[in-house]
């Protein structure tokens, strides 16, 4: 794939092109996390299973500050934290670390229809190994409805795993009602919060989660590291770990331990924690004001996923009688990505926005928008302006 070059747009300030829109993808590193993972590179090189020497014990105090870090971003205790690779991993050893351990129990597993890749591959391939899942149909807003849920457990049910922000659409989903109902019952909650976390409140005692997937690429750390919270009380859960050998990790993720990821792990989840509420509402305000832009200057304009219930740097539009590989295709000055396929081999519309009863031709015609930290008013403005303008070309383009 070509990289688009960068080049000098002059308009009411200057915008380095493509101008990024595709949070929601990953984000790029904070220069404050950037400085703590290069000043391990450099300076803290130890093994922190190397218990008998001083870079060892650096390494391993590194590592357990920022476990602390982890935890506090979510209300969880240090001990409760694992590191890993990324949400992807957390969902795998999540949902397949419970099922061998619970299997006993019974073979019956919940997820959302509109699950990301890393829970619905997993539970597909446990499916094939002879549990029941159980796959619940969100409403038309992407949101998942508690009794729609509460029909699905069964006393064999042994785990619920529900996205807390839907990657495609942005939409919150109830977490705590979920978790109440999950507790009520004797049921696991994992919640997948990759998207989530950072950006919107989490209390893992507070929402009932048992477990919980983050990663750090989705708030402005590197890509390749993440966590996964495992509650040790009320109840205490037990998992079987996908990988064996020495015995990190308390046993759940052997491997020697990615110490400068880990560290800009921590240091992200603690910007995240004391700039969360002020970014919260900076982002909401431009989201709304490119909403209100594309809106505003255009009909046939469809907002998928819940209006309210919603990310606060994200967006999911469809529009009326324009294809999203054109879309994007005429949108190079924009980083954007599009929830249907985004080249011209390829033409199923995203299974996500199906799953929502879209209409095909609109879930052809989808584009996600993701703001971010770095994300500027101008940006936003600029970004309005060039989707209006392709977006109109293309319907006068279509006619004739």
């Amino acid at each position: 794939m070509r990289i688009p070059a960068r080049e000098t747009l002059s308009r009411s300030g200057t915008l380095q092109t493509p101008v990024y829109l595709d949070h929601a993808a990953t984000t790029p590193v904070d220069e404050r996390v950037l400085a703590r993972l290069v000043e391990v590179l450099r300076t803290h090189f130890g093994n922190p299973a190397s218990n008998t020497h001083a870079y060892g014990w650096a390494a391993a105090r590194l590592v357990e500050e920022a476990r602390e870090e982890v935890a506090g971003l979510i209300g969880a205790t240090a001990r409760e934290i694992v590191f890993t690779s990324g949400a992807t991993e957390s969902n795998n050893l999540a949902l397949r670390g419970v099922a061998e351990r619970y299997a006993g129990k019974g073979r019956r597993m919940v997820i959302s229809n509109v699950e990301h890749a890393s829970v619905a591959a997993p539970a597909a391939r446990l499916e094939r190994e002879g549990w029941r899942v159980t796959r619940v149909p969100v409403g038309p807003d992407g949101v998942l409805e508690p009794a729609a849920l509460t029909a699905a457990l069964t006393p064999q049910t042994v785990l619920v795993s529900v996205l807390a922000a839907q990657n495609e659409l942005g939409t919150l989903q109830p977490v705590r009602e979920i978790g109440r109902l999950c507790k009520e019952r004797g049921v696991l909650f994992h919640a997948d919060a990759a998207q989530a976390a950072g950006k919107v409140p989490l209390d893992v005692a507070a929402d009932g989660i048992d477990l919980l997937s983050l990663s750090g690429h989705k708030i402005y750390a590197p890509k390749g590291v993440g966590a996964l919270y495992v509650r040790r009380r009320d109840p205490r859960v037990a998992l079987s770990p996908l990988q064996e050998g020495g015995g990190q990790e308390r046993g759940l993720r052997a491997g020697t331990l990615n110490v400068p990821g880990i560290v800009a792990l921590g240091e992200a989840c603690r910007l995240a924690r004391q700039e969360m509420a002020a970014e919260g509402v900076r982002l909401a305000r431009l989201r709304d004001r490119l909403l209100a832009a594309v809106t505003g200057a255009l009909e046939g304009v469809h907002l998928n996923g819940c209006p309210r219930r919603r990310l606060p740097g994200y967006l999911n539009f469809s529009f009326a009688g324009v294809r999203a590989h054109r879309l994007l295709g005429a949108l190079t000055v924009l980083a954007v990505s599009s929830s249907s396929a985004c080249s011209s081999s390829a033409t199923e519309p995203s299974p996500i926005l199906t799953a929502l009863g879209l209409p095909e031709e609109l879930a052809r015609a989808s584009l996600r928008v993701s703001l971010g930290r770095f994300t500027t008013q101008e940006e936003v403005d600029f970004a309005a302006e060039r989707i209006v303008a392709v977006v109109t070309d293309l319907r006068r383009e279509a006619a004739g």
